[in-house]
């Protein structure tokens, strides 16, 4: 039977780091069973399109995602981020950190 998942690997990583931060590439490759080198390109897509804001702190990253923008994709669009986030991971009370929309 071929394998298929609900979310794209963009979506997976989203939502590991929405649990964690603070999580570093190898756990993300390990999560999605995909290299580091692959997990870098998706954080890096994820950054430069601006769902994800990446700080240096000391030897680490932290990340903060912007929850407040739209889903991509024309379906989905009337949709901000945190809510397809609050949907698959709870309430918000498991210490996801999403960025909220500003006023």
């Amino acid at each position: 039977m071929e394998q298929w998942s609900f979310l794209t690997n963009h979506g997976q990583a989203l939502l590991l780091i929405a649990h964690d931060p603070e999580i570093r590439l190898r756990d993300i490759a390990s999560g999605l069973r995909i290299t580091e080198r692959r997990a870098y390109g998706i954080v890096d897509d994820l950054t430069r399109s601006g769902y994800l804001v990446k700080e240096r702190v000391g030897r680490r990253n932290r990340y903060e995602v912007q929850g407040h923008l739209p889903m991509p994709g024309a379906t989905a669009r009337e949709r901000a981020i945190s809510e397809v986030l609050d949907l698959l991971v709870g309430d918000g009370t498991d210490g996801v950190q999403v960025r909220a929309p500003a006023g």
